[in-house]
């Protein structure tokens, strides 16, 4: 692989994909982005599905390695390029962050995303309201957990562990992101939207936000900070 430059393959507004290009940014890799439009079905295409099997984004391919998942891209990604590390030191802190990246990943994400509510919409008749609670509900109790994570391994400065991004942080801010799109009050949540406010100001997260790309639209806004509609008098 040597010197070969890292192909992403991605969604402008996948929160999966978002993570993977923070860590790319963090880390300053070189990579050639390769859009992935989840609404045309790119995904599905057989010259895709070649390169992730799962008919998901981000994938990356560097040389003649192919992988996916976004938490494998990372963790490969710091084996590569160690610095600036994405994960603490510490080995109990170490565990701490990735349990959080965990939570966000694994539990939240799969009952959220556009496979999982068009599933729901098409084989259970689940129309556009019960689709909004069934979201609201996964990513509610899932910040709340991750609220408490933070606050309990006791780490907390602007990120969640210690005053520079890692794991933790890449899996959140998207996370973010995706609740204020669809305007989910964040008030009770004031560890997570303090280090929001602090990562988004970052230039490696405002590279890689969905407004940031290429081929997202060109009147498409910033989110994060954005004060929900529902909050508003």
């Amino acid at each position: 692989m040597g010197d070969a430059v890292m192909k992403l393959y991605h969604y402008f507004r996948s929160s999966t994909s978002y993570r993977v290009r923070i860590a790319l940014y963090l880390k300053g890799i070189d990579f050639t982005p390769h859009p992935v439009n989840l609404l045309k079905s790119e995904q599905r295409s057989a010259d895709y599905l070649a390169i992730n099997p799962m008919g998901g984004v981000p994938a990356i391919g560097h040389g003649d390695f192919i992988l996916s998942q976004s938490l494998a891209i990372i963790d490969y990604l710091e084996q590569i390029h160690p610095a600036p590390a994405l994960y603490p030191a510490d080995p109990k802190d170490r565990a701490a962050a990735q349990q959080i990246a965990c939570v966000i990943a694994e539990d939240i994400h799969p009952l959220i995303n556009m496979r999982t509510q068009k599933y729901l919409a098409e084989n259970f008749g689940v129309d556009d309201a019960a689709k909004m609670a069934w979201y609201r509900h996964w990513c509610v109790n899932g910040l709340r957990a991750v609220e408490t994570m933070i606050a309990r391994a006791g780490r907390a400065g602007l990120c969640a562990f210690g005053d520079t991004p890692s794991v933790a942080d890449i899996c959140l801010i998207p996370h973010l992101y995706s609740m204020r799109r669809f305007d989910i009050p964040l008030d009770d949540f004031p560890v997570c939207t303090k280090i929001e406010k602090y990562c988004i100001g970052l230039p490696a997260f405002q590279l890689a936000a969905p407004e940031s790309q290429s081929e997202a639209p060109p009147d498409l806004a910033p989110i994060h900070g954005r004060k929900s509609p529902l909050l508003r008098a």
